[in-house]
């Protein structure tokens, strides 16, 4: 006991167990020592005195460190114990709502704050699916967020922290912040631009009195669905309106996905008048006049598509299509042929020579084009070269190439991209043909190196991708192939030039007979005329028969896809296997024979095209948009006729994607009606 007790007597006290604390004491003694000392020299009296001052004042601070030490505990240990309360109180009381799960998903704890969303229900030890399926949807989608995100639950905004390492979920109700957010989102201005794309025509055929009734039935509906919307509109032409809005509205009406188009179409329809709108509206820039000439150029877009439709598009962004539910209108004339063959022609005189080519992987349809274009160029008097890579092409394209043979002078105007590359210069022309997006472009460097000196000719609905700047656009989408504009303009070249021969003909006729179906689909009477036209100057229909046959492997292969089809209402929908890869034309192909079954009015078949690409073929009756459907999925083309590419999915996840596309379409759209 009494060892004990010296070693508790002899403990230095906790202050002291500081280096720094010891080193001052140290220090502090020793000088005492000194001073102590010296006064013992000076007088005995003097150094007893003073070492009684040193031995008070080491006593003193002894008393006043531990005293210091004690309340300092205290402090502490008051605080940690405010601390662990307080927190213990905010994770109950503070308006966060927060939960605690196991790996199962069954709640362990929940705070009064959370509660009240469950009202009195008894949520501990159950699984949060059985509780509220929503919820436990969002807190497994987020699980692995590092951040914080907004969702929304119970009609209400939260910003949603997980920390998955210890199963806690913490929601703050930011609702009101996020009405804020959208209220200021939805005050940006827009500008529309608005136009009836076929008033001349009709009105040509009218008298005033039905062209004055005409304009104000128009001005009337649009102004009814421009006061209901809270738009302002102002006509400032006959057929030309200009609205601003709101982006909160503009959400209105892509919900609504335009039906005003629908109602104006309608109802001229009835009266014999049939006139369709086409807007171009644009969003998400602050200076006004860059949106008006962005809303402009929407409305270009959408004309350029054929009308009839509506382009949305925001500052930098990606455009968004609606309507284009109807074949456009079929407004080419012959004198804006005779223009363009015209102009094509001053054209090639100023240039020294003619790069002309199709799209990827070409059908007859472009072959047929860049053959025609090249006899224009000849007519006068330039060179003209075909671009084109004989690696991967049709069977049909190869019969012609063969066929080509025999006429040397055609063959030797054939060359590869990198020969181009090497050929060009800056005085060149280059015309893309069957197409107008520079990306699926058979050289996309040759095309970079005369983007200035462009001339397009398509009869594909023109898409958001476009070159900058062309010098020539003709792209007409009722047309019903690229040979058949290019067929009218021979009317209009020189006589004293040597005319199109049989082969080339022949080449351009199989491009019509191709792209109509055998003159089943998407004709007018000028493709009937073209047609004439190749057949007066030599086309060879067995030659054409010869040059449009199949294999019997791709014959055998398109049979096998149509065996693999599904009949979803009136819908076929044909895919292939995962693992396979397929040709495009036999893709196409199946597509379209099975648009020859009774009761089908659209058709897709989906195929691997190589070990990263699935592309689907789309093929209509007319009584579906395909071309709207496959934009979606990031493709393109006519009503009746389109197709997409996609990358980095499987045959079954395009088709779930199609599928998913298929049903929104089908879903009812609310109609405004007066």
């Amino acid at each position: 006991m009494e060892k004990r007790r010296s070693k508790k007597f002899w403990h230095l006290p906790e202050f002291m167990q500081d280096s720094r604390m010891r080193t001052i004491a140290l220090f502090m003694l020793g000088l005492a020592i000194v001073s102590d000392g010296l006064a013992f020299f000076v007088s005995p009296i003097t150094g007893v005195f003073v070492l009684v001052l040193v031995i008070l004042a080491i006593i003193v601070a002894y008393i006043t460190l531990q005293h210091l030490k004690e309340e300092t505990s205290e402090y502490i240990s008051d605080l940690s114990y405010r601390i662990k309360r307080g927190g213990q109180d905010s994770l109950i009381r503070m308006p966060i709502g927060t939960i605690f799960y196991n790996r199962n998903y069954e709640v362990e704890w929940i705070n009064p704050y959370m509660q009240h969303y469950f009202g009195k229900e008894d949520i501990l030890g159950k699984k949060l699916d059985d509780i509220d399926e929503n919820l436990a949807a969002l807190l497994k989608k987020h699980q692995e967020d590092k951040e914080s995100q907004q969702v929304t639950w119970k009609g209400r905004a939260f910003d949603l922290l997980i920390q998955d390492d210890i199963g806690a979920a913490y929601l703050m109700d930011v609702t009101h912040y996020a009405e804020i957010q959208e209220k200021y989102d939805n005050s940006h201005v827009m500008i529309g631009q608005i136009f009836l794309d076929n008033y001349d025509e009709i009105s040509k055929a009218m008298s005033d009195k039905d062209i004055s009734n005409l304009i104000n039935f128009v001005a009337n509906v649009l102004s009814d669905w421009a006061k209901e919307y809270g738009l302002f509109l102002k006509r400032v032409d006959e057929d030309h309106y200009v609205m601003i809005g709101y982006t909160g509205m503009l959400k209105k009406l892509e919900e609504h996905k335009f039906s005003i188009l629908d109602k104006v179409r309608e109802r001229t329809f009835k009266s014999n008048s049939p006139i369709t709108l086409s807007m171009g509206i644009a969003y998400g820039e602050d200076d006004l006049n860059e949106l008006t000439e962005l809303s402009q150029s929407n409305l270009d877009l959408a004309l350029g598509r054929g009308g009839d439709q509506v382009v949305v598009r925001e500052a930098d962004g990606q455009a968004r299509f609606y309507g284009g539910k109807t074949n456009p209108m079929a407004k080419r004339t012959r004198v804006r042929a005779r223009m363009i063959s015209q102009a094509l022609s001053e054209l090639l005189k100023q240039s020294d020579q003619v790069f002309v080519m199709g799209h990827k992987r070409p059908d007859m349809d472009a072959i047929g084009a860049c053959l025609g274009i090249r006899r224009i160029a000849s007519m006068n008097g330039k060179r003209c070269w075909i671009v084109l890579n004989q690696d991967n092409i049709h069977s049909d394209v190869q019969r012609l190439l063969d066929e080509l043979d025999k006429y040397p002078e055609i063959k030797d105007s054939i060359t590869t991209p990198e020969e181009a590359l090497e050929k060009v210069t800056p005085n060149s022309l280059l015309v893309l043909a069957d197409h107008s997006k520079p990306s699926i472009s058979i050289s996309h460097d040759l095309y970079e190196k005369l983007a200035n000196r462009c001339v397009i000719i398509d009869h594909h609905r023109r898409g958001e991708e476009f070159p900058e700047n062309p010098i020539l656009v003709y792209i007409e989408p009722y047309a019903s192939s690229t040979c058949e504009l290019i067929s009218e303009m021979f009317e209009y070249q020189s006589r004293d030039s040597e005319p199109i021969n049989s082969i080339e003909a022949t080449a351009m006729l199989t491009g019509i007979i191709v792209d109509t179906q055998s003159f089943s689909q998407g004709t007018g009477t000028r493709t009937f005329d073209a047609a004439s036209y190749l057949r007066s100057m030599g086309a060879d229909l067995t030659m054409a028969r010869h040059f449009m046959k199949e294999s019997s492997s791709s014959y055998m292969q398109r049979n096998h896809l149509i065996d693999r089809t599904e009949f979803i209402e009136n819908i076929a929908l044909c895919a292939g296997e995962d693992d396979k890869i397929y040709d495009s034309v036999i893709t196409a192909q199946a597509a379209d024979s099975l648009l020859q079954v009774s009761g089908i009015q659209a058709t897709f078949a989906i195929t691997r095209r190589d070990n990263e690409t699935i592309g689907i073929s789309a093929r209509s009756d007319g009584s579906i948009n395909v071309q709207v459907i496959m934009e979606e999925m990031g493709g393109g083309g006519h009503l009746a006729n389109a197709a997409t590419q996609i990358k980095n999915v499987t045959v079954t996840e395009a088709r779930e994607q199609l599928l998913a596309i298929l049903k929104s379409e089908k879903e009812p759209q609310p109609v405004t009606e007066e």
